[in-house]
């Protein structure tokens, strides 16, 4: 059953448990395309999360009881979920700088680091921390690692990033802690303000290898 928490005077946050799990999250992508295609008065937004989705509204047209019945409504009557796209996505994953890192803490050659993260079954949960940070679940076990305990700055955009059991594609140069394994030239950030996100939530993930002369050939 969802619990329906008021959050400060202008949202509502609606979990559908506690562990990420494929049940809940089916859940969060039903209410969010319910509540698109029927929206609430005053509606703002929605995010999408593993567990949850956090609904704005303008609280000079509404309060959290009129939201919150609205969302119990649609709770009640949930449309199937949308069939997610599969996106296939290139990387090169030659002079990657954590790749033999990576090996000797999971104990793997560098070899079988790349062919475990190829067999990922890669799902986008939700955006954070960062404009087009798309945090995928579904990183193989073997290539579980902690993040590192030093950040590094400057990371580009472009580079494919470890940690945990997720998976993350970099939009901008910052610093991380993740794990970097290789590259690709598939750009996340549109500059569509339309579509500003090239997956939405929900979408699937496959990996391709491409060795550094394909890639430096593709746009």
């Amino acid at each position: 059953m969802a619990l329906y928490r008021p959050i400060a005077d202008h949202a509502v946050l609606v979990e559908f448990g506690t562990a990420i799990t494929d049940d809940a999250h089916a859940q969060v992508l039903a209410l969010d395309q319910a509540l698109a295609a029927n929206p609430c008065k005053g509606f703002r937004e929605a995010t999408p999360a593993f567990v949850n989705l956090l609904v704005d509204f303008d609280p000079v047209q509404t309060d959290h009881a009129e939201v919150e019945a609205h969302l119990r409504r649609l709770a009640d009557h949930p449309l199937t979920p949308r069939t997610p796209a599969t996106w296939d996505v290139p990387v090169c994953y030659e002079n990657a700088p954590d790749l033999a890192e990576v090996a000797r803490g999971t104990g793997l050659s560098p070899d079988a680091v790349i062919a475990a993260h190829l067999a990922g079954d890669y799902r986008v949960y939700l955006y954070g921390f960062a404009p087009g940070y798309a945090y995928m679940g579904g990183l193989p076990e073997p290539l579980k690692l902690d993040r590192k305990t030093t950040p590094v700055r400057g990371v580009p955009a472009g580079q494919i990033i470890i940690a945990g059991t997720m998976c993350l594609i970099t939009t901008l140069v910052m610093p991380t802690g993740w794990w970097i394994i290789g590259r690709t030239p598939t750009r996340v950030l549109t500059g569509d303000a339309a579509r500003p996100f090239l997956f939405d939530v929900g979408d699937h993930i496959r990996f391709h290898r491409v060795s550094e002369a394909a890639f430096e050939a593709l746009p």
